[in-house]
């Protein structure tokens, strides 16, 4: 006997922003109620790890919602040659009811906070702070949404520290990266003249100017022209260099739009995206992450592919291009009960007639309105979210979302998606993914069958809650949408790559179904942590931290996880990298968030700004376990900078140990250095050419190549010397 499964209406719209300037909840799939389930088994060991800064409070903040950047990872690493450590970013209130700004935190190679403060001392309403740093200088920049004029609209501001001998905090002059409103004309011909570009993001690549960097801002649109928010893209970026933070040189803003995004802003249809901005060091700038649509009336769903890459390839100034692919993975409806082959998920819009194994249901991106989009040592992109299970029918399944991520590689434009947790067994070739009634073999039938107290059975099925909270009907049914955050790391030189989210699902499990086995996590969001140790070909199982099982974690509720953007590498244990985690997270006294409307609890009690380290202990890489980086097809990475001048880094990665030569050529072939020549390890390496030949003299400015001869293979690179 099937139980009945409950209709939730869809999502409505908030009519306004708030001054604080919070996301716009979008209409998306309708929701649909199912049977408690059944936990995950736990088939792999998670990594070792230790703390190495135990969580450490840096402020009492009154804000008590979503504390960093929307769309990216407020907490940076500053590179070794500036002494190591962190900076970070937050928006905040020191009382409960002051106004909210923006503070920088600096953190030394040692885990201790230098420095916490206001960037400016003007009291005005700011918000979404991020940051980026110098990978050169080590230098940060920060930027946040303000009104700084006499008009309505909030503006884009920015500043650098000049961070001079590891003192922090030594701004420069405040300048405005976009001034709103912000008049636009789209591709289709339709002006408008009320756009307002927030909640900024920040990122820094290579520049083509010779001995610079670009820093880009990219800002999206609170308003929309016809059904609902589209958030159409904003880009403000400026050339620098070191010297020109240190200076307080001013600098020079340009900006550049999405013509296509530009068009979903005043379509009739309804294009909602949730996208984040990255870089690459060939001078790519990349907008990706994933977006719904709707008929004119915002509720007929339009059947297109969900996961988008906007590409432009010469430093944001080029042609944009925007690459797409279903997040769809098909899935069969199982069985009602053991003696009844009728589909046990049925479309209540057509008197539950079960959905057939023909496409009908799958799981697809959902519910990510909080990613960030990050880039691997192969110039591959990665996007971490949720995937639900869906129907055609425009229903999903709130309780069967798990975390995955999808991966641009930008060399043969194509897309593919990752598993992250839970995982498909590797010997169940039937699924195309983590199947949560088919979770052993034999595979393509259903594992389990349970009772449901009056006679009949149904399905056991695995469910998981990757959510900093446990009420779905928290903000008006808006919990889904509010608090989601999954966030993923930059492969650093060694390929490691972090993913970050949390998880509610024990305290689900008591709250909503009076589970008292899980008694003790009823007042406990937890931290998911899985790593890989080969630029996210595979994941670990994830760690775990909570206030029950560690005692690190005693009292601590934490809401609004970011890992910092690289793992730190410290040293080989036998075949498995060891790295450092930095994470910043908010410490909630009262769980759930007061600051946003309607507030889930009516008390402005705040909590706590943290920061924590943890060292881990990656898994062994490879799919046989062993210490063998993946299998690539390019290995040949674009130097950095480029164009350059003095010197250039080029950088590869080997599949295995063995043979190599890397040398430099002149437009016509002739040799003009050999960088390398000889037996490397596996991984990544990395050679530094200072413009000089094989005899120590200097080359003239001009187009060179770059040829690695490895692997049973050649690959060449252009680059560009300017003097």
């Amino acid at each position: 006997m099937k139980r009945t499964l409950l209709v939730i209406l869809t999502l409505g719209l908030l009519l306004s922003l708030a001054y604080a300037g919070d996301q716009q909840i979008p209409t998306s799939l309708k929701p649909i109620a199912t049977p408690q389930g059944i936990a995950i088994p736990q088939t792999r060991v998670a990594p070792e790890y230790t703390f190495t800064t135990l969580p450490t409070a840096i402020i009492t903040n009154y804000y008590d919602y979503m504390i960093g950047s929307y769309n990216g990872l407020p907490l940076r690493t500053i590179p070794d040659v500036a002494g190591g450590g962190y900076f970070m970013s937050y928006h905040g209130r020191r009382q409960p009811t002051s106004t909210r700004r923006a503070f920088y935190t600096y953190i030394d190679a040692q885990g201790n906070v230098v420095n916490n403060n206001e960037i400016t001392s003007v009291q005005n309403n700011e918000g979404y702070v991020t940051v980026a740093v110098d990978p050169v200088s080590g230098k940060p920049m920060y930027a946040w949404h303000a009104n700084t004029d006499d008009d309505g609209e909030l503006e884009v501001q920015t500043t650098s520290d000049a961070f001079i001998a590891g003192i922090s905090g030594l701004f420069n002059d405040l300048q405005v990266a976009i001034d709103n409103p912000y008049t636009l004309t789209s591709p289709s011909g339709i002006t408008t003249t009320a756009n307002e570009f927030i909640w900024p993001t920040a990122q820094i690549g290579p520049s083509p100017v010779a001995g610079k960097r670009r820093v880009y801002v990219a800002a999206r649109n609170s308003v929309y022209e016809t059904y609902g928010p589209s958030e159409n893209l904003m880009i403000a970026y400026a050339d620098f260099n070191g010297d020109d933070i240190e200076m307080g040189t001013p600098l020079v803003w340009n900006h550049v739009s999405i013509p296509e995004m530009n068009d979903w802003n005043v379509d009739d249809q309804w294009r909602r995206p949730f996208h984040a901005i990255t870089t690459d060091n060939a001078g790519n700038v990349y907008y990706a992450g994933y977006h719904f649509a709707t008929e004119s009336d915002g509720t007929t769903s339009i059947n297109e592919p969900d996961m988008d890459v906007f590409m432009c390839p010469n430093y944001g100034e080029g042609t944009w291009t925007r690459y797409s692919a279903y997040s769809n993975l098909d899935m069969w409806n199982p069985d009602s009960t053991p003696s009844d082959t009728t589909g046990y998920f049925t479309n209540p819009d057509l008197g539950d007639i079960p959905y057939g194994d023909n496409g009908e249901m799958y799981f697809a991106m959902s519910n990510s309105a909080h990613v960030n989009a990050a880039v691997d040592n192969y110039g591959k992109i990665h996007v971490l979210g949720t995937w639900a299970l869906s129907a055609y029918s425009g229903y999903y399944y709130p309780a069967m979302q798990f975390v995955k991520e999808f991966v641009f590689d930008p060399a043969t434009q194509t897309f593919e998606v990752r598993e992250v947790y839970p995982q498909q067994d590797p010997a169940d070739t039937y699924n195309t993914g983590f199947c949560p009634w088919d979770m052993e073999a034999p595979w393509g039938e259903v594992d389990e069958y349970l009772s449901d107290g009056a006679g009949g059975f149904y399905p056991a099925i695995a469910t998981d809650w990757p959510f900093p909270h446990w009420d779905e009907a928290a903000h008006g049914d808006a919990m889904l949408f509010h608090y989601n955050n999954t966030k993923v790391t930059d492969a650093n030189d060694e390929g490691m790559m972090a993913a970050v989210w949390q998880n509610a699902e024990r305290a689900r499990m008591f709250n909503l179904y009076s589970e008292t086995d899980y008694a003790a996590y009823a007042n406990t969001p937890e931290i998911y942590i899985s790593v890989s140790p080969d630029n996210g070909d595979t994941w670990s199982e994830p760690i775990v931290i909570n206030n029950v099982e560690t005692p690190q974690f005693s009292g601590i509720k934490p809401m609004w996880v970011y890992p910092a953007d690289q793992v730190l590498f410290t040293a080989m244990q036998g075949n498995n990298k060891v790295g450092k985690l930095g994470v910043m997270f908010y410490n909630d006294f009262t769980w759930g968030s007061n600051a946003i409307t309607p507030p889930y609890h009516p008390t402005p009690d705040g909590g706590e700004v943290m920061f924590m380290e943890l060292q881990i202990v990656f898994p062994a890489g490879g799919a046989d376990g062993e210490n063998t980086a993946p299998a690539v097809t390019r290995m040949l990475h674009q130097n950095y900078p480029n164009p350059f001048n003095p010197e250039t880094t080029i950088s590869f990665d080997l599949p295995k140990s063995g043979p190599a030569n890397l040398s430099v050529y002149n437009v016509k072939g002739q040799l003009v250095k050999t960088l390398a020549d000889g037996n490397l390890n596996f991984g990544k390496q990395s050679f530094v050419w200072n413009g000089t030949d094989n005899n120590g003299n200097n080359v003239t400015s001009g187009i060179y190549f770059y040829r690695l001869t490895a692997n049973d293979s050649v690959e060449t690179r252009k680059m560009m010397l300017m003097k």
